[in-house]
């Protein structure tokens, strides 16, 4: 099965080389940089210590026409935006594509997408130390669901991947799925940002705890939630499983990048307002986050 994979930041690098050890993968990235480097030395994958190289094809984004049986767009949700164009013009009725965003809002775009269209959520830890070398942080599940059309291109896929290290696995409601990963990342990821402290620092300093609390009692309000305290034992154990993690929202403002926090606080605010629900901790941790990014394109 041929596969195609757009972007080439910490996850596209993490399912490329995973992915291109059973399938023929075609990693797209943005600059002729990364192409080159990537197409030079490979690709090099850091787990628990050790490091292993692949090589595979390397294009740039504007290269993609969507002759994989399955694209999986593994770029932030902000650079969609650069994207979706190029995905209206070459989907294809025949061809799958896999969105791994975080996030809500960027669903809106996906009505004007050809084949079949399916939602990803990403639960791996990973970190990209230069353009090709990236370190595998912590285990997890890719968990997909789909969003329109049929399910017969990803029944393929899934069939073609066997990896106990890298598993996927199928939900049947993509909004369930989605709404679930949004929670978590809307309280882990501005906290650890803004307090600067690795994920089981939440849950372990009594302070924060109420913090994490706090803002979860915010998130239940503005967004409506039904089985509350399902949403908040899943933020907790992510907490737990994760404690050694550092969000990828704190990761981003110390590399120097924008973060998805319009994707993630941005949406939930946007909900709370046509609801007419007051969230100023929400508010707060949203203008801090967008604050850091200012002082980062500063620099």
């Amino acid at each position: 099965m041929k596969i195609g994979i757009i972007g080439g930041g910490s996850i596209g690098l993490l399912y490329a080389y995973y992915l291109s050890e059973q399938q023929s993968v075609c990693l797209y990235v943005r600059s002729k940089e990364q192409m080159e480097l990537l197409q030079s030395e490979g690709l090099f994958l850091e787990r628990d210590g050790e490091k292993s190289q692949r090589f595979l094809d390397v294009k740039l984004y504007s290269e993609w026409r969507g002759d994989e049986d399955i694209s999986l767009i593994a770029v932030k949700q902000y650079h969609l935006v650069e994207l979706i164009e190029l995905l209206y013009a070459y989907s294809r009725s025949n061809k799958a594509i896999l969105f791994l965003q975080n996030g809500m809002g960027h669903l809106k775009w996906f009505d004007r997408i050809e084949g079949e269209v399916y939602i990803g959520t990403v639960e791996h830890g990973a970190m990209r130390t230069n353009f090709n070398h990236v370190i595998h942080t912590g285990d997890g599940l890719t968990k997909i669901a789909l969003y329109q059309n049929s399910h017969s291109q990803f029944q393929k896929f899934a069939q073609s991947i066997d990896h106990e290290r890298f598993p996927f696995i199928i939900e049947e409601d993509y909004e369930v799925m989605l709404l679930k990963k949004l929670i978590v990342n809307a309280v882990i990821n501005p906290l650890t940002a803004i307090l600067q402290v690795e994920n089981g620092e939440l849950i372990q300093n009594p302070y924060y705890y109420q913090l994490v609390k706090m803002i979860f009692i915010e998130i239940e309000q503005g967004l409506q939630l039904q089985n509350k305290a399902q949403y908040f034992e899943n933020v907790i154990l992510v907490c737990k499983k994760t404690a050694h993690n550092y969000s990828s929202m704190l990761c981003d403002l110390e590399e120097g990048r924008p973060t998805e926090v319009d994707a993630i606080l941005g949406y939930i605010l946007e909900k709370a307002a046509e609801r007419e629900i007051n969230t100023p901790i929400i508010e707060t941790f949203y203008r801090a986050v967008k604050g850091k990014e200012c002082k980062v394109e500063e620099q």
